[in-house]
């Protein structure tokens, strides 16, 4: 009797794993703790949520998608290990990071592996040659963001003269800087200060005071931020009475900029970020629907959809490829034309592969995110 219930366990251990690996395995990473949480949070929910619905229509290729996403706590060390973890179990591609310097810590590992990776929410135009041809981009490059923003800030706010913080621990948020100050100096404008901080901070008031001494005042403030740092920043400065315009890129598209503060302090913020928001298109329309009824919730941030694109973009390239073999995932991804995704329509038709994708500019008063205006990038 013994050895027939152990042969019964034996059987049920070998049809279980058998089960697993019928599975379609991708890998997740974010990280859903530290000063990234608030973007990568939302990611993660839509990706998830992709999933279950993907899963709930008969999966791809017969088979049911499991999402292996372990938390890689807003530090490259951890993020290293948990790609070698999802690449070790046998994901068939990945997706996730909403930040640049996260998604160097584990995207080159992809590419070592011949695995595809699918970026939900880093921006750096440059990503796909750093890494190689495994790696693929959901939103559009930070030139685009920061040509957005800095166009808003001459044309329509009237800015001329702009002082620039970066925080110049992270890529992206240098790479904003950059594109921002090329961009709004090619209009004619005049960047008449600088200044930095590191993520992490906590203390603007070294930065707030420079800024109130700069004679001429400047018209506004662009400030490169991560979300941690960019509620805290809108708080101080505004704390200090200085009231010029606030504006930056889509690491602003967090709550924090508006619960941080305080919807008494949170006025005259302008960001640019994934076109989403404010949008009638009915993707957008039934992802809203979807998310609130799995969550309870609307969509935290534009990053939310951008992790449900992620999935949905791989999820599209395996059926075309009707394989789920990683280089032909790789091949189909790049031939991906005119795909419909919440966050708008993504095609690899730039040299760059950077997908030409439109721009919302988002203010903020009283606490309330209103979308101003959409720009559209050069399809070059």
């Amino acid at each position: 009797m013994l050895r027939l219930i152990a042969a019964s366990v034996a059987v049920a251990t070998t049809l279980g794993a058998a089960q697993a690996q019928e599975n379609i395995k991708i890998g997740a990473l974010y990280n859903v703790t530290g000063g990234m949480s608030s973007l990568d949070g939302p990611s993660l929910k839509g990706a998830q949520l992709a999933v279950k619905q993907l899963n709930a229509d008969g999966g791809l290729l017969g088979k049911q998608i499991e999402l292996i996403a372990p938390d890689g706590k807003t530090d490259q060390q951890e993020t290293a290990k948990a790609a070698q973890r999802v690449l070790s179990e046998g994901v068939v591609a990945g997706i996730g990071q909403s930040d640049t310097t996260f998604v160097m810590a584990g995207a080159p590992l992809f590419q070592e592996e011949g695995v595809p990776f699918v970026t939900s929410g880093a921006t750096h135009p440059e990503l796909p040659q750093w890494v190689g041809d495994y790696m693929f981009m959901t939103p559009f490059g930070d030139d685009d963001q920061s040509y957005a923003i800095a166009d808003y800030a001459y044309d329509d706010l009237g800015a001329r003269k702009v002082a620039v913080w970066t925080d110049n621990s992270m890529d992206f948020t240098k790479a904003l800087s950059k594109f921002f100050v090329e961009r709004f100096e090619e209009k004619g404008g005049e960047i008449i200060g600088t200044d930095s901080f590191m993520m992490g901070d906590t203390d603007f008031s070294a930065q707030i005071a420079r800024l109130a001494s700069m004679d001429p005042q400047p018209d506004a403030v662009f400030i490169s931020a991560i979300p941690s740092e960019a509620g805290l920043s809108v708080k101080q400065i505004r704390e200090q009475g200085i009231t010029m315009p606030i504006v930056s890129g889509d690491g602003f598209d967090t709550e924090l900029v508006s619960t941080v503060p305080g919807p008494e302090l949170a006025n005259d913020v302008y960001f640019s970020t994934h076109t989403y928001r404010a949008d009638d298109r009915p993707e957008v329309t039934k992802f809203i629907e979807d998310y609130k009824g799995e969550y309870g919730i609307e969509p935290e941030n534009a990053f939310a959809p951008l992790g449900y694109d992620a999935i949905m973009l791989v999820a599209d390239a395996i059926r075309r490829a009707d394989s789920a073999e990683p280089a032909a995932i790789k091949d189909a991804l790049a031939e991906t034309r005119g795909f419909k995704g919440v966050t708008g329509e993504i095609s690899y038709t730039r040299e760059t592969m950077v997908p030409p994708k439109p721009v919302s500019i988002i203010s903020v008063q009283g606490g309330k995110f209103e979308v101003e205006e959409i720009w559209k990038p050069e399809m070059n």
